[in-house]
């Protein structure tokens, strides 16, 4: 945590002659980038592993019809399939696994009083009004929703639904251009209505993560979040 809280320390000292007394916030937002840039590889293997399995969806459906009663079976036709075809049906997720270390290093940096035994100096770091030790409840209380903390907040509220509506259509575009797979009697393959309906609505959860998190971990939400609408868009065309 020292080494950490070193680093975004010294990351907010180069930045503060652009950025003042919000030089810690643009710290971490660089961080959040470069840590993003880090996993860009990643997320480019994922996407083509995405276009692989959606290529070998008629194949899985067809295993489903044929081993559906036998879930042992269909399970290692499905595992023998992903081998013989060279995809991962796990790549997707390292993208967004690998970034958890970032975001609980971020989270309990700024919920800390005290780092390396002494006083945690970036809880005193402010995006204009904000303290980036506090959550939105804390601005709330503090001065109400047209405070100057509480505007930061809806400010960032507004990023999130701007990107959660671009992220909703882009699903539904996604989607679109690649339907529910059937079996060949017509029927949808199981579960995968549920998830189709679920999947668009994901961004938005992130208002909840921004509204209940400090607001440094809530910079790097937003900021991951926009990333990734922005790369899926780029790489999934």
């Amino acid at each position: 945590m020292s080494v950490f809280a070193n680093l975004v320390e010294h990351l907010a000292d180069l930045l503060q002659p652009l950025f003042g007394a919000s030089a810690a916030a643009a710290a971490i937002v660089l961080f959040t980038a470069l840590v993003r840039l880090l996993v860009h590889p990643l997320s480019r293997a994922a996407a083509r592993g995405q276009k692989a399995r959606t290529a070998l969806q008629p194949k899985i459906a067809e295993l489903r019809k044929k081993h559906g009663k036998n879930p042992e079976k269909l399970q290692k036709a499905v595992l023998e399939l992903h081998a013989e075809e060279k995809v991962s049906p796990l790549a997707g997720c390292l993208p967004g696994l690998l970034q958890v270390p970032a975001f609980f290093l971020l989270y309990h940096l700024f919920s800390s009083d005290t780092i390396g035994g002494r006083a945690n100096e970036l809880l005193g770091h402010e995006l204009f009004a904000a303290p980036l030790g506090e959550r939105w409840t804390d601005a709330l209380s503090g001065g109400g929703a047209l405070s100057g903390a509480g505007l930061v907040y809806a400010g960032l509220f507004a990023v999130v639904g701007c990107v959660a509506v671009f992220s909703y259509r882009l699903s539904k575009r996604m989607m679109a251009a690649n339907p529910a797979v059937q079996v060949s009697g017509g029927e949808q393959v199981p579960g995968v209505r549920a998830v189709t309906k679920v999947m668009p609505f994901m961004s938005f959860f992130t208002l909840v993560t921004v509204a209940v998190v400090p607001l440094a971990a809530a910079l790097y939400v937003v900021t991951s979040t926009t990333w990734s609408v922005v790369e899926r868009a780029v790489l999934y065309r």
